[in-house]
């Protein structure tokens, strides 16, 4: 097979991987926005079931309970053209389709390079697909949780000092929390970066300590360039818990490392 033909056949395994991840996370967002989660309760346990209701979709009971629990009390949630409210649950929308189509992305992403991969790649690339589903929920509710309404709450705090109505269009909302949601997401990936690069040989066994001040410079510039502000204080809610993340991959792979030669 020519270098060309070779090229063309990875590019048309490329497009029909990317045409099922697209098509499953349509499929997932077309349901996010047209059926509405009703609740039942069985006993003491409260299930939901879908029911369909495209106004009242599942993504505008997400957007609503992201208005509920995220913006501060004295600022106002707001609609400032026609279609801002819809376009705002397309985005989240989307960001459930990715979520909940993960496992597929991960399949289609793993089973593309496997071909590159030696075989102990390979093995460490199969380890790793479900704890990166996990690690990736955990920074979206980590960020949900923990980062975004004190975010929030501190930069709207500045209005309020000031004796100022605050306004939060819906749509910079939105996209404003999906920015950290994904942000989050992906940066708890880092301990399974670092453990599927270490486990392939590709870097030496100090690497990670050996450069650990040079990734605490990358991550603190990478927590700039994503927040919103140039105070440096939100700044950190980004930094900090990548940083710990970092130290944490770095003992985990040292302690794997270990009970290898150990063996």
């Amino acid at each position: 097979m020519s270098n060309l033909e070779s090229i063309n056949a990875h590019l048309e395994e490329l497009r029909k991987r990317l045409l099922r991840v697209v098509l499953v996370i349509g499929i997932i967002t077309v349901v996010v926005l047209t059926f509405h989660a009703e609740p039942i309760n069985i006993g003491e346990v409260t299930l939901y079931y879908p029911s369909p209701d495209p106004q009242n979709n599942i993504a505008a009971q997400i957007t609503n309970h992201m208005r509920e629990n995220l913006v501060p009390s004295d600022v106002q949630l707001i609609q400032t053209a026609p279609g801002q409210a819809f376009f705002a649950q397309m985005y989240v929308s989307a960001l459930v389709g990715m979520v909940i189509g993960m496992p597929v992305i991960i399949k289609e992403f793993v089973g593309f390079i496997k071909p590159a991969l030696k075989e102990n790649e390979i093995n460490v690339s199969r380890n790793i697909s479900l704890p990166a589903l996990g690690l990736f929920v955990a920074g979206c509710v980590f960020s949900y949780n923990f980062v975004i309404p004190y975010i929030l709450e501190f930069l709207y705090r500045y209005g309020d000092s000031a004796g100022l109505v605050t306004f939060l269009n819906v749509m910079e909302f939105v996209t404003f929390v999906l920015q950290f949601l994904l942000a989050f997401g992906f940066s708890f990936q880092l301990p399974l970066i670092m453990y599927a690069i270490s486990m392939s040989e590709m870097v030496g066994k100090d690497f990670w300590r050996k450069n650990a001040r040079y990734a605490i410079v990358i991550i603190i510039i990478f927590g700039a360039i994503i927040t919103p502000d140039g105070t440096g204080v939100t700044m950190m809610f980004v930094a900090g818990p990548m940083i710990g993340l970092y130290f944490a991959g770095m003992l985990f792979i040292e302690r794997k490392q270990r009970e290898k030669l150990n063996t």
